[in-house]
């Protein structure tokens, strides 16, 4: 009797099993989006502070909130914080966290979570440049970065759910650059009980939570029901090294999304790929240029630069090199971002006349010296820095070094030529893209004197007045990208920067995707609980 007892249950189990899964609705379960990150074996790290790379930086954007993040059409928008309010002299900042606002264990998210992460982001010892860089205008930010303070005197708890933020002077991209990686939430609790390890496997503040973390494989990430706006849908970010192969895995159907980092989509790929439904295409907040260093022979040399950078053919360069995957630019802020629309004379493709330049510097092809021309090794930089050197050596006579480095390294020597020019390197080709969209971050940010981004030390007295003005410009934006249009036209006639082209973002997505936003800025989820899979 009781084996057949134990039979007949079996048997009910199996028959309501099976009625459970008819009456359950296809889709139901929790889906998956598989997101490629090109250009990387792994993530660095998972705390916000030491991220340094766009693929740091949008794991950090799905796992970590801050007190506001940007929505689809790149304006500022609550997210932790519920409201703020600001001071009559626009020095003080006052925000309200939500009510319940929580991480991904249920504990509350509180004010002194926010000061300590802010603090967090600003310390030497933490490591990472990014908060020392963008959260400098907060009160007391620079006792706490060279080492001096260990509490942020701007950043004040006034209660649980009330944090107030003094800054140093008005600034009309404060709360902007608020959204960036470096203002994440951290759990301060988790953070002092395990300094070492929290980090590995967060507690997290923003949409998603670590699910698993394979090394260099991929990071799964499960929604935290604990956001205010908590997702149904899990995402798996993946590592390709090779946007080739991260082409193809989507072509197969193994992937999502594919391109979402510079490059994502190969060049030779693009026409093939522009055929699909899938496929999406805008120019990239950023631009690919060469920097001189401003310090030392030939390139202390204004007129010595405009030879340079009048030597370029940036449309070849956009139209048949990479074959019209770019923008030729000859301007430093790319398309879309404010003041972008506002003329600047650039420096067009002129062989006669930077041979004349080069001549007023007083230079010939034989008494120049060596030059070096040092890039990173990713994409079609090789590519691009050959037929930069081709342009100089047929235009001027002068026969340029290439110096590949590996990315870290690259970067380690950028940071060196900061600190100490007169040992740096000559010249570079970089990119800089927008960590939040305004013009400051261009302008300001990359070619003030002294600023830390400066690395080739392009300094002028009347371009950095014009951008003083403007950084401080609350509420005239007109008169505001004014200033920042008349600085930039003076960095470009001196070149600051060479500027070559905006980057096309070249993206596709699975058409079944929902809830995604695709701008300049890249892809932007403006509601979390909208991300969808349809079938």
């Amino acid at each position: 009797m009781k084996t057949k007892h134990t039979l007949h249950l079996t048997l009910l189990s199996v028959l309501l099993l099976l009625l459970s899964m008819a009456l359950t609705p296809v889709g139901a379960q929790e889906a998956t989006l598989r997101w490629s990150l090109e250009g990387i074996n792994d993530l660095v790290s998972l705390d916000p502070a030491k991220a340094s790379d766009s693929q740091g930086f949008t794991a950090i954007g799905l796992l970590y909130g801050g007190l506001v993040r940007l929505d689809g059409d790149l304006r500022v928008i609550p997210d932790v914080a519920e409201s703020w309010t600001t001071s009559e002299d626009g020095l003080s900042y006052t925000f309200t966290l939500r009510e319940g606002a929580a991480f991904s264990d249920g504990s509350p998210i509180t004010a002194a979570d926010v000061v300590w992460s802010l603090t967090h982001a600003l310390d030497p010892n933490t490591g990472g440049w990014t908060g020392p860089f963008y959260l400098s205008n907060i009160a007391g930010a620079s006792a706490v970065a060279d080492g001096s303070a260990s509490d942020l005197s701007g950043a004040v708890a006034v209660d649980e759910r009330t944090v107030q933020l003094t800054i140093n002077q008005p600034s009309a991209y404060f709360l902007s650059q608020l959204t960036f990686g470096s203002a994440k939430i951290i759990s301060k609790a988790q953070a002092e009980a395990d300094p070492t390890g929290w980090e590995l496997a967060p507690l997290t503040s923003g949409a998603y939570q670590v699910q698993e973390w394979n090394r260099g494989q991929n990071i799964v990430l499960a929604p935290n029901t604990y956001y205010w706006q908590a997702p149904s849908v899990s995402i798996a970010l993946s590592f390709n090294p090779d946007s080739e192969t991260a082409y193809q895995l989507y072509r197969t159907g193994e992937l999502d999304i594919v391109g979402s980092q510079q490059n994502g989509i190969p060049p030779a790929h693009v026409a093939e790929a522009s055929a699909l439904p899938d496929f999406q295409s805008t120019s990239l907040f950023a631009v690919r240029y060469v920097g001189f260093n401003n310090t030392i022979p030939p390139f202390n040399d204004v007129n010595v630069r405009r030879a340079f950078a009048l030597a370029v053919d940036k449309a070849t360069l956009a139209n048949d090199v990479l074959q019209g995957t770019v923008v030729a630019s000859d301007r430093i802020l790319p398309l879309g971002i404010p003041a972008s629309e506002l003329p600047v004379e650039g420096l067009s493709y002129d062989p006669e006349a930077a041979r004349a330049a080069l001549a007023e510097a007083g230079v010939t092809p034989e008494s120049i010296g060596p030059v070096t021309l040092t890039y990173g090794v990713e994409g079609d930089n090789e590519r691009i820095v050959t037929v930069l050197q081709s342009f100089w050596q047929e235009n001027l006579g002068i026969t340029v070094t290439l110096e590949p480095l590996e990315l870290t390294t690259f970067s380690a020597r950028l940071n060196e030529t900061f600190e100490n020019p007169e040992a740096g390197l000559q010249a570079y080709y970089s990119i800089w893209g927008a960590d939040y969209p305004d013009p400051q971050n261009f302008i300001s940010q990359q070619l003030r004197t002294g600023v830390g981004n400066n690395n080739g030390h392009y300094s002028n007295a009347e371009f950095d007045a014009l951008v003083d003005q403007a950084d401080v410009l609350v509420g005239d934006v007109e008169n505001r990208l004014g200033l920042y249009n008349q600085a930039e036209q003076i960095a470009v006639s001196e070149v600051g920067w060479l500027p070559l082209y905006n980057p096309r973002l070249n993206i596709l997505v699975n058409p079944n995707v929902q809830g995604i936003v695709f701008n300049g800025q890249g892809l932007i989820i403006p509601d979390f609980s909208a991300l969808a899979i349809g079938s």
